[in-house]
């Protein structure tokens, strides 16, 4: 019989193989110079990595997309790494804890703005799908890393953008807006432009509650 973990290892290396393939150099060096990293970077198309994403998702299941996924990470490749968060990045997946221990150890290796931005995609979900689950990202908050804080605040996103929040969401919200009145005195341009997305999204929704937010904060001269 065929182990598993042989074929799984057999399709991370084609995976592998086909983003390598599909790179493309001068991509890759505009990738490395917009994200001020010294990891290697392919410059594959983000088209590329969407649609491999999709493939994946819809012919593994949970478990193995974290396997998958997490060779991906562990190959320190930037492109690579991008792909490993989009596979995890969808609203339904049954069961996440999985999912989730993974965005955990992942949050505190983040190196630049893009990745950062696609974990909070994915973790984005992940807390809606089990709100309390923001006791562990309100730590991130007060991490060193400017990465680890701008992924806390952004995958908090979806309660900013609630039409018709419920009580308990309302009250959740209200929470979440603790962090952004503190993250608000942050000087660091990554950390002000996170907070004033937040605030401008809650604002199409209850322009008073983030007009007070601002004028608390001082952050209205964002």
């Amino acid at each position: 019989m065929t182990d598993p973990r042989s074929i799984l290892t057999r399709k991370k290396d084609g995976v592998v193989a086909d983003m390598q393939a599909a790179g493309d150099p001068e991509r890759a060096a505009r990738d490395k110079a917009s994200n001020r990293t010294d990891r290697d970077c392919w410059g594959v198309p983000a088209g590329v990595l969407n649609d491999t994403a999709k493939a994946l998702r819809d012919d593994l299941s949970v478990d193995h997309r974290v396997l998958i996924a997490d060779a991906l990470w562990r190959a320190e490749v930037f492109d690579l790494r991008l792909l490993a968060l989009k596979l995890l990045t969808q609203a339904r997946i049954r069961p996440d804890d999985g999912v989730w221990a993974l965005l955990e150890r992942w949050v505190h290796q983040l190196d630049c703005r893009a990745l950062a931005d696609a974990h909070a995609a994915a973790a984005g979900r992940r807390l809606v799908a089990l709100p309390a689950r923001l006791e562990v990202v309100e730590d991130w908050t007060d991490a060193a890393s400017i990465w680890t804080r701008r992924a806390a605040l952004e995958a908090t996103r979806p309660w900013a953008k609630m039409n018709n929040p419920s009580e308990a969401e309302r009250e959740v919200r209200d929470h979440i807006l603790g962090w952004v009145a503190a993250m608000a005195e942050d000087a660091r341009p990554l950390i002000r432009q996170a907070v004033d997305g937040w605030l401008r999204d809650l604002a199409k929704r209850d322009p008073e509650r983030a007009a007070a937010v601002r004028d608390q904060s001082g952050s209205a001269r964002l």
